[in-house]
């Protein structure tokens, strides 16, 4: 009975322990146990010579078996580099449809897949282009090289980003939390009382999140550095207009042109005869009242001095 409450003290203390290392778990700790398991110690939870936190060696199969290979990796494969390479070309061509369909027989030469790709033609005169190329590393110098002699290179932008450590802090990272997850599964094996279960149930949930997190941080890491990325921005050449041809003027042309002659005296004659009318109207009517009211009375009066003068003379 009383090996049964020991067993029983044990097994609450364990959940425990494991809650606040599940805390210990976050960013911090998990460096901590990047760098303990990169200098080969054994990672938390584990004593000196290897067993775990109950004092029993861990489990070794299912997924903690798969975090052998990557925890004993050899030290020179651990610190393999790994290199994210990225490159941006603009490249001014004849032909953009042309050099498109080249770009992409070039990447698939090498390799790699066309991730990304915009064409629209401005003002109905040239067509621009930007495509978003993955190529292995490999190939990224050749296919970079490739690209740039498309026709005029305008400009030319090219990084790399060593991400060697964080590849390894991830894989390291892993093979501590599937560590993990094994332990608290088998305390669940051992756990007899339910809540027991619930809290370590709980706690595996967590730790399982955090494990698929970290794999797929290590595949966008692996995704990045196994292939490079090339954006290339293609601009077409602007054609120049085409200027007519000058064959001299012919028959149409100067009937043409002797109309537009007619049409432009027409035009500038209305405007002169519309700019004199005023003055030929204020004329008329000068005209007029001489005509009928000044003019009758003064041949009226010559007349009169003219009978006057004649019966003098008599």
């Amino acid at each position: 009975m009383r090996t049964s409450r020991h067993h029983r003290l044990a097994v609450v203390l364990l959940a425990a322990s494991l809650a606040l290392a599940g805390c210990g778990a976050s960013d911090d700790d998990r460096a901590a146990g990047s760098e303990k398991a990169a200098d080969g110690r054994p990672g938390p939870g584990y004593a000196a010579d290897g067993s775990g936190a109950d004092g029993k060696a861990p489990d070794r199969t299912g997924s903690d078996a798969k975090a052998g290979p990557a925890a004993t990796a050899a030290p020179e494969q651990r610190q393999r580099q790994h290199v994210i390479r990225t490159a941006v070309l603009s490249v001014e061509v004849a032909d953009a449809t042309a050099a498109l369909a080249k770009a992409r027989a070039v990447t698939e030469a090498a390799g790699g897949h066309v991730a990304d790709e915009t064409t629209e033609r401005v003002d109905d005169d040239h067509v621009t282009s930007q495509i978003v190329l993955r190529v292995p590393q490999s190939a990224y110098d050749a296919t970079l090289k490739e690209l740039a002699g498309a026709g005029k290179l305008l400009s030319r932008k090219a990084a790399a980003e060593d991400v060697t450590d964080q590849v390894v802090d991830v894989e390291s990272r892993i093979a501590t939390q599937r560590a993990s997850v094994a332990r608290v599964r088998e305390l669940m094996d051992r756990a007899t009382k339910l809540s027991d279960v619930v809290t370590l149930e709980g706690q595996l949930s967590s730790r399982q999140a955090d494990l698929e997190a970290l794999l797929a941080k290590q595949a966008a890491l692996k995704d990045r550095t196994a292939l490079a990325t090339i954006t290339l921005h293609l601009n077409e050449r602007e054609r120049p207009a085409a200027e007519p041809e000058d064959d001299g003027p012919g028959f149409g042309d100067a009937l043409s042109g002797g109309w537009n002659a007619l049409v432009s005296t027409a035009k500038w004659a209305g405007i002169v005869l519309l700019a004199v009318a005023p003055w030929a109207a204020v004329l008329l009517v000068g005209y007029a009242g001489w005509r009928w009211l000044v003019r009758p009375r003064t041949a009226r009066r010559r007349t009169a001095e003219r009978a006057d003068s004649g019966g003098a003379a008599s």
